[in-house]
């Protein structure tokens, strides 16, 4: 019989261990390893992964703030901002200016993104130093670095600890943490965070994205917030990335859309650079801003940066997307508050819109016990205290920032468009479009004069809701009823660009969902032709307001108030063509339909009134006018106040009046009152201000005041010509009071040639038979004869 054959193995690559055959009894052993041969400790060195940015742009105070604090013995500092901001390349920059004004001082580079990075940048900087014991398998080589980085004699030295994203793994004991090749050697046996040395002779710079991660190492007073840079900043590293390339303004706006962000502009330049595209700034500027998916496609493309650590990503949007999805693992509900905002304006995000973050809809509450009150009460309170930490965690991580009132939110362009490709990836972006149309049309009023001041608020919301249209059918009428309300206030506070394209995106989305006649779309196609009026564009206003009075008739009765209405507007548009007759025959029969259906004192049947007594006034029937002027401010004043801009267009109306009938110092004095209220409460650049100082500019050109009357009327132009443009007829209005001025201040060659483009721009923009075109003809025929009969008497006095 064969003897048993016994095989020995290792475990490892070290060889180590105890070989033994077949054994019956104990066995006793030592083990011996060979000794380490000492070495010749190395004089300080800088022992950073990156060499020093070429390019980089110096901030000033941040780097100022570096060497003051990191200067004081023992001191701990921490850089904190969102990914992609400079955090790490501030560090960097700074570790070559220690190293060159201190050269005996050790710079290590600690990567502390996990526990295994972290060794690893521990067992380096034993391997820098020569650290006798390092090669001990069983060495702890947290202790090791630790005990070195304690002993004075070793000198000074700075540990920069980078990419502290969460600073869990230094807080709890490691099990897991193994020297080489497996062995359960080289362990930590208390929290890394422990082998951190607090030393006189050392300083620690950690830089970090979130704020709570570094309140675990660091006091808030020692904490640098690190923020996108400034324009001139942002500038200056693209001029150095892109070199000569680039007209400095282009270079300037594409800075501005980068949100100045210094990963964004060196990914941008990068791209521009790219000699296998030759895009120019200008071509990569125009591309970015075409749309949300350019804007992506653009900064998807992570390259251009080597200074930063392989685990952090080159492309800004994806460098935050795992911020992102670090918050919605340790809490979801500020992830969903973070969603949410992403739709809004980048500024002023009020905090009332935040609040409802639930697809549910709004349902009536039961009746209840009087304790169910105190159950709600917590339960509010509870929600707020859940809404504050949200918020808290989102700032910690410097995704937003908060403003001074406490009450209204930021949020960087790049950062809401990066969560929304977020929300996209993850099947989530209808979801949160929809809860924020929901929440922003529940809290957008309707855009009467009482309501401007929240309307203000919210105006850039809705603007912004315009790029967000959703898909689902009820969330799109949420939308254009948004759209609606928002155009509504625009159109009151005398701007029409704006809200022509938000009231013809509302009615065209209602047009095609709703129907032709439904009252919503009558709503929005009345709100077209208003914008059309504002807009001087009296044609396209008349149609619509005819299709929209015809269809009401129709549907709801000759006397609904929403016919009326119709019928009052189409009747104003009457009266801005110069067709009195026809206004008036409507206008009398609105007010009078107002008076008995809706009553003398409505503010529809004042509106009524206050339009039927211009038309009289345009008609030269003077004491009618004033009768009914007189009669609708004294009913304002008493229900509305002084200062409505309805009761304002009542006294300035009744101004008019009296320039009318030569009564100029009582026509001066309610003139100067109007336009100073309007001044301070719509504005200086509103149409209605500008009317006002027009018309005291004709006050005084009635009294023979002339340089007054030309100080206002070239004011007036100027500012007519810029907001409401060249062709608008209140600014050809004011082109033609400017050339009589200047007529009778003797500028007779200038008051000609202004006259001649005053006809020529009313012929095209109102038609030749419009009372205002037919006044400038002649006018401009009538000074052509005068000047005609001067030359000839001149001539004949001559012979």
């Amino acid at each position: 019989m064969s003897p048993a054959e016994y095989h020995t193995t290792f475990s490892n690559s070290y060889n180590d261990g105890l070989q033994v055959g077949h054994n019956a009894g104990n066995i006793e052993t030592h083990h011996h390893y060979a000794a380490e041969r000492p070495e010749t400790p190395p004089s300080p060195s800088l022992s950073i992964p990156f060499l020093r940015d070429p390019d980089f742009v110096d901030r000033g105070t941040i780097l100022n703030q570096l060497h003051h604090r990191c200067a004081a013995p023992g001191s701990w500092t921490a850089l904190v901002g969102l990914g992609g901001v400079g955090k790490s390349q501030l560090a960097i920059e700074y570790a070559y200016q220690i190293h060159k004004r201190e050269p005996n001082t050790w710079i290590f580079w600690i990567y502390a993104s996990n526990a295994a990075r972290f060794e690893q940048s521990y067992r380096k900087v034993a391997d820098t130093v020569k650290l006798f014991g390092r090669q001990n398998p069983k060495a702890n080589i947290f202790r090791l670095v630790y005990n070195w980085l304690q002993d004075s004699k070793n000198g000074k030295w700075i540990l920069i600890l980078d990419n502290v994203d969460d600073a869990r793994f230094l807080l709890d004991h490691h099990k897991d943490v193994r020297g080489p090749a497996g062995h359960e050697n080289g362990r930590a046996d208390l929290p890394l965070r422990e082998y951190l040395p607090r030393s006189q002779t050392g300083s620690v710079l950690i830089t970090s994205r979130s704020k709570e991660a570094a309140l675990e190492l660091v006091d808030q007073r020692d904490i640098i917030v690190v923020e996108t840079m400034g324009q001139a900043g942002a500038v200056a590293l693209f001029e150095k990335k892109l070199g000569a390339q680039g007209n400095r303004q282009d270079v300037i706006e594409l800075a501005a859309a980068l949100d100045f962000f210094p990963l964004a502009i060196v990914q941008a330049a990068a791209y521009i650079s790219d000699p296998d595209r030759s895009y120019s700034v200008r071509q990569y500027l125009d591309e970015f801003r075409k749309s949300d998916r350019k804007k992506v496609r653009l900064l998807d493309r992570g390259k251009g940066q080597f200074r930063r650590d392989w685990e952090a990503k080159n492309s800004v949007l994806i460098t935050w997307q795992i911020s992102f999805d670090s918050i919605r693992q340790s809490r979801r509900s500020a992830a969903d508050l973070l969603s949410l905002m992403s739709f809004f304006d980048r500024q002023g995000i009020p905090e009332g819109l935040l609040q409802s973050r639930s697809e549910q809809r709004h349902v009536e509450p039961c009746d209840s016990d009087d304790d169910d009150d105190n159950d709600d009460s917590e339960s509010q309170s509870s929600v707020a205290d859940e809404f504050k930490d949200d918020i808290l965690i989102l700032r910690r991580y410097s995704l937003i920032s908060i403003n001074v009132d406490q009450r209204t939110f930021n949020m960087h362009g790049l950062v809401q468009l990066a969560t929304r490709r977020w929300l996209e990836a993850n099947g989530e972006l209808e979801k949160w479009k929809r809860q924020y149309i929901r929440n922003l049309n529940a809290e957008f009023p309707t855009g009467e004069y009482e309501n401007w001041a929240q309307c203000q608020v919210l105006f850039p919301h809705a603007k912004s809701a315009a790029s967000q249209r959703p898909h689902e059918r009820d969330s799109l009428m949420e939308w254009a009823a948004v759209l609606y309300k928002a155009a509504w206030y625009d159109m009151q506070k005398g701007n029409g660009a704006e809200g022509e394209r938000l009231s013809v995106e509302a009615m065209e989305t209602r047009t095609k969902h709703l129907g032709p006649e439904h009252k919503d779309t009558l709503e929005s196609i009345e709100m077209v032709g208003l914008i059309y009026a504002l807009e001087g564009r009296w044609k396209a206003a008349e149609e619509l307001e005819l299709q929209v009075m015809e269809i009401r008739k129709k549907v709801l009765g000759a006397e609904h108030p929403a016919t009326l209405a119709s019928m009052g507007h189409l009747a104003a548009t009457y009266w801005n063509q110069g067709r009195w007759n026809k206004a008036e025959e409507l206008e009398v029969q609105v007010m009078e339909t107002r008076k008995r259906v809706l009553g003398a004192e409505h503010p529809n049947t004042l509106t009524s009134m206050g339009n039927l007594a211009s038309t009289y006034r345009n008609q030269g029937r003077w004491k009618e006018a004033e009768e009914l002027q007189v009669q609708v401010m004294e009913i304002r004043k008493r229900v509305i106040g002084s200062e409505h801009p309805d009761t304002l267009t009542s006294m300035g109306n009744l101004a008019l009046t009296y320039s009318d009938q030569e009564r100029w110092k009582e026509a001066e004095e309610l003139k100067v009152q109007v336009m100073e209220m309007r001044k301070r409460v719509i504005g200086l650049e509103h149409p209605d201000t500008l009317t006002s100082m027009g018309n005291l500019a004709l006050t005084y050109w009635d009294q023979g005041r002339w340089k007054e009357a030309e100080e206002l009327e070239v004011q007036v132009m100027e500012m007519r010509k810029r907001v409401l443009g060249v062709h608008h007829p209140d600014t050809l209005t004011s082109m033609e009071s400017l050339a009589f001025t200047w007529k009778e201040e003797g500028r007779i060659a200038e008051a000609l040639d202004l006259m001649k483009d005053c006809l020529q721009l009313r012929s095209k923009s109102l038609g030749v038979d419009h009372p205002d075109t037919v006044s400038s003809s002649a006018t401009l025929i009538d000074w052509q004869t005068e000047i005609l009969d001067i030359d000839v008497s001149a001539a004949n006095v001559a012979v």
